[in-house]
C-alpha cells in the first residue's frame, strides 16, 4: 500500500492530498461541504476515474450529514441538489456517475428509515465504496501481474495510480503487483502534457515505493518503442464502451498506434465500475475540454504564443488496439462486445 492517504473520510470531513501541489508539496485538503468536494473534483484536487467516484460518493454523504430538517421531502430535495452539483463536475469519467446513482439506490433502499439512520448509511457507504475500491485495484494488479514478464520495462502514461484511485492503483496496481511478486521490472512515465500528470505523480509515486522509473516526454515514446526499449504498455481508464473502446488521459491513442506497428502488448487496467455498458462504442464518450491555460500557461507565467488553443483531456483508443482489458473480475480479450457482457450478466 501507498504511504499515504488519496481520500479519507475523518471526523465527518472528506480529507484529500492536493494532487496539484505534488510533487513538491504534499498538502492536504479538508472539506466540510459537499460543494467544496465538487469544486475538488473540477479543479483538479482529486482526480483519476475511480477517485472521482469515491469523492462523489463521500461528497454526497457529507452533503446529507449537513441538511438541517427534519421533514423527509425537504431532506430528498436537498439531495437533489447535491447529486445534481457533483454531477455536472466532469463528464468524461463514468465511476463519477456509477457513484451518485449507487448512492441515490442506497437513499432509495432505505427511504423508510428516520433521517439520521440515512445519513448514517450514507456516511457507511461511501467509506466502504473507497474500501472496496482499494480491494478492487488489488485484485487487478493480481490479475495484471501474470501478463508482465521478469525484468521487462512497461510504460505508462499519465496516473492511474493510488493518487488516480482510493488506493493502490489500476495500471500502477498492475506494476506494483508485478514488483512485488519478484520480478524486477523498470517503468518509463510518459510526462503526460499538458498536466504533467505522468512527470508530477507517477513518477513520484513510484519513487515513493522504491519502483524504478524513468521519464520522458511524451513525443520519445516512439524512439523507445523502435529501439525494443519497451516490453509492455499498461495504461488506466475513464471510461470503457461495452465494445471495449476506451476513453483516457489525451495520447494513450497515439501510444496505442505505435505499439500495434511494433507488436508491443497493449494493456488497459480499470476496475469494472469504469466500463459504461450503455455505451455502445466510443464514439458516444463524451470529451472533456479543459482550460486553454493548462497549455499555454506552467505556473501562471505564459509560455506560448497568444493563439487559439485546443484542449482535450481524452482521446479515444479503438477497442482493435488493445490486447486485454484486465479488470477487478479478471482479465478480458477480444472481442469485447462479447466478452465483457459476461460481465453485465453476471
Amino acid at each position: 500500500m501507498s504511504s499515504f492517504k488519496t481520500i479519507e473520510w475523518k471526523n465527518n470531513k472528506v480529507v484529500m492530498i492536493d494532487q496539484r501541489k505534488l510533487p513538491t508539496e504534499e498538502v492536504y485538503i479538508e472539506c466540510d461541504s459537499f460543494e467544496q468536494v465538487a469544486q475538488c473534483i473540477k479543479d483538479m484536487v482529486i482526480r483519476g476515474a475511480p477517485a472521482i467516484g469515491v469523492a462523489a460518493s463521500m461528497g454526497i454523504a457529507l452533503g446529507a450529514l449537513k441538511i438541517k430538517t427534519d421533514n423527509k421531502d425537504t431532506f430528498l430535495k436537498s439531495l437533489e441538489k447535491i447529486y445534481s452539483t457533483i454531477w455536472n463536475t466532469r463528464p468524461t469519467a463514468v465511476n463519477l456517475f456509477w457513484a451518485i446513482e449507487k448512492m441515490k439506490a442506497i437513499v432509495k433502499e432505505n427511504i423508510d428509515n428516520e433521517i439520521p439512520q440515512i445519513k448514517d448509511i450514507l456516511i457507511n457507504s461511501a467509506i466502504t465504496i473507497c474500501k472496496e475500491d482499494i480491494e478492487a485495484c488489488m485484485r487487478i494488479g493480481k490479475f495484471g501481474s501474470k501478463l508482465i514478464d521478469k525484468n521487462s520495462v512497461v510504460l505508462t502514461h499519465c496516473n492511474a495510480g493510488a493518487l488516480a484511485t482510493a488506493g493502490y492503483g489500476t495500471a500502477l496496481g498492475v506494476i506494483r503487483a508485478a514488483f512485488e511478486d519478484g520480478k524486477e521490472i523498470s517503468v518509463i512515465s510518459c510526462e503526460t502534457r499538458p498536466f504533467l500528470q505522468g512527470a508530477r505523480l507517477t513518477a513520484w509515486e513510484l519513487s515513493k515505493d522504491n519502483i524504478p522509473v524513468k521519464l520522458i516526454t511524451d513525443n520519445m515514446a516512439g524512439y523507445l518503442m523502435s529501439k525494443n526499449r519497451i516490453d509492455s504498455i499498461v495504461v488506466g481508464a475513464d471510461r470503457i464502451a461495452s465494445n471495449g473502446d476506451v476513453a483516457n488521459k489525451i495520447g494513450t491513442y497515439s501510444l496505442s498506434i505505435l505499439a500495434k506497428h511494433h507488436k508491443i502488448p497493449f494493456y488497459v487496467a480499470a476496475p469494472v465500475s469504469t466500463i459504461d455498458f450503455e455505451c455502445k462504442s466510443g464514439e458516444q464518450i463524451p470529451i472533456e475540454q479543459r482550460n486553454p491555460k493548462e497549455v499555454t500557461h506552467i505556473n501562471n507565467e505564459r509560455v506560448a504564443a497568444d493563439v487559439e488553443v485546443l484542449n482535450p483531456a481524452f482521446d479515444i483508443t479503438p477497442n482493435e488496439n488493445i490486447d486485454a482489458i484486465i479488470t477487478d473480475m479478471g482479465l478480458f480479450r477480444p472481442k469485447y462486445k462479447e466478452t465483457l457482457a459476461k460481465l453485465r450478466n453476471g
